[in-house]
């Protein structure tokens, strides 16, 4: 009898992946191990007085690879989170900013700790005092170690590091820059929550833009109409799945959750989904759609984009001959195991890797921790002026058509809207855009061109290990 197949743990996945990429590459057997390997982690176990007694609580910081500083990566609040996870994750943030080309090398946090059973004042004591013990170790600083957001964090958390970081450091004038996704009263930027969302839909704008990758995935067109089935609505799924629907015509035909999962071929309102959740806690009962107790049947369910946009993991061996979705973008970090993407990759699936896919957070990071440095909002020295170049432009055109006795000049909405100067969240959502443009044109270069490459994922691995081997090598290494 033969043995059951072991599934590869996340980490494991993380370290397959990158040695299918290496196995293509020239790089020296003591280069290729320093890359691989995580720098360092810390792990701390602190106390907190909640409800009359002392809580011991534990958690990580890992600093995967300082190739460039500072380091960069969420914190994630879970029970889940171990040692390994982090790591891995960790792991990927190296890979996925040198894949955007923001200057940081990568790291990870994470605390053991279910978010909903603690309420606001006592998650703001445990959130200040993990901060405390992270930020007396540099592990929380502008130039070495810059956290944000991640899964059961936000805004809020956020902003009570920054306060808890400046409460320990009077006189650093750049203190609003140790950590991203912060509140804009706290120092955030706009388009921020919204970033890891959008940079899905810019993602599957760019692929669908090549009609020779959409025939790899064995589809036909552009985005309207393309049948979508999202994992997962928190603020990742909530956003891409939005912004698919009302901005590209994709029609969101199933939504999984924890108590279920419901579908409407005609297509889910997301607002409508989103609201219904958050006032029952749940999917089931939605109007309009049907429910189904076992989200893994919607999840393999016919459609032509399978969004995971949860937790690692959730397409492996026991589920991926199942699924029938030819389309598969990764808006979580390792929804798909190492052993699942090869099974996907030999039925011919295409999947956009997460290390891609998901970048849009730590690009517009990238552009509040730049804003936290520069002490400026973005478009505040030239929206004005843009306006008023803009304005006299239109008023030459409508006094040339006057004397050319034109019957019509300019439409109000084409002048309300050409003269309309660009401010902050017209210039992240440009800079986002023009990031996931650039780093989809070197994925595809590579996997067009070189020889051995089969898939999106080996594609971006190369072209993140290369970049960091570059790194290394400028310093010596």
């Amino acid at each position: 009898m033969n043995a059951p197949v072991r599934e590869p743990s996340f980490r494991e996945s993380v370290d397959i992946m990158f040695s299918r990429a290496v196995r293509l590459m020239d790089l020296s057997p003591g280069l290729e191990e320093k890359i691989r390997v995580c720098n360092s982690t810390y792990t701390v176990r602190f106390g907190v007085r909640l409800r009359g007694a002392i809580h011991t609580f534990t958690g990580y910081r890992s600093v995967h690879s300082e190739h460039m500083e500072p380091v960069k990566g969420g914190i994630r609040y879970a029970m889940s989170v171990n040692q390994d996870e982090v790591e891995a994750l960790a792991a990927l943030m190296t890979y996925k900013c040198a894949l955007v080309e923001t200057p940081f090398g990568g790291s990870k946090g994470g605390l053991r700790i279910d978010p909903r059973e603690w309420d606001e004042h006592e998650l703001e004591l445990i959130t200040r005092r993990f901060a405390y013990e992270l930020a007396k170790r540099d592990l929380i600083n502008p130039s070495q170690n810059v956290p944000a957001p991640d899964m059961g964090t936000g805004e809020r958390e956020m902003a009570w590091i920054v306060d808890q970081y400046r409460r320990m450091n009077t006189t650093d004038i750049n203190a609003a820059a140790c950590v991203t996704g912060k509140p804009l009263n706290a120092g955030g930027i706009q388009g921020r929550v919204e970033a890891t969302g959008r940079g899905i839909q810019y993602a599957l704008r760019e692929f669908f833009r090549h009609p020779e990758d959409v025939a790899r995935a064995h589809l036909d067109g552009g985005l309207e109409g393309k049948r979508v089935v999202v994992q997962g609505l928190g603020n990742v799924g909530f956003h891409a799945a939005k912004f698919l629907s009302e901005e590209d015509g994709a029609l969101v035909t199933g939504v999984i959750e924890r108590d279920g999962a419901v579908m409407n071929p005609a297509g889910l309102s997301i607002e409508h989904l989103k609201a219904h959740i958050g006032a029952t806690g749940g999917v089931k009962d939605f109007p309009g759609a049907t429910y189904y107790e076992e989200g893994s049947a919607v999840l393999e369910a016919e459609c032509d984009i399978l969004v995971p946009a949860a937790m690692e993991g959730v397409i492996n061996l026991s589920n991926a001959d199942r699924i029938q979705a030819p389309l598969i973008i990764e808006a979580a970090n390792g929804p798909v195991t190492a052993g699942a993407d090869d099974l996907l990759r030999r039925k011919g699936k295409v999947i956009i890797p997460d290390l891609y896919a998901n970048a849009g957070g730590v690009t517009v990071s990238y552009f509040e921790w730049v804003k936290n440095l520069s002490h400026i909002r973005f478009g505040r020295m030239q929206r004005r002026q843009e306006e008023a170049q803009h304005a006299l432009l239109v008023q030459e055109l409508e006094r040339v058509a006057r004397t050319s006795g034109m019957k019509h000049g300019l439409s109000d909405t084409f002048k309300s809207q050409y003269v309309r100067g660009a401010g902050e969240l017209e210039l992240v959502r440009s800079g986002l855009d023009d990031t996931m443009r650039e780093a989809y044109q070197s994925i595809r270069e590579v996997w067009h061109t070189r020889k051995g490459v089969e898939d999106l994922r080996v594609a971006a691995y190369l072209v993140s290990i290369g970049r960091v081997a570059a790194s290394y090598r400028s310093k010596g290494l």
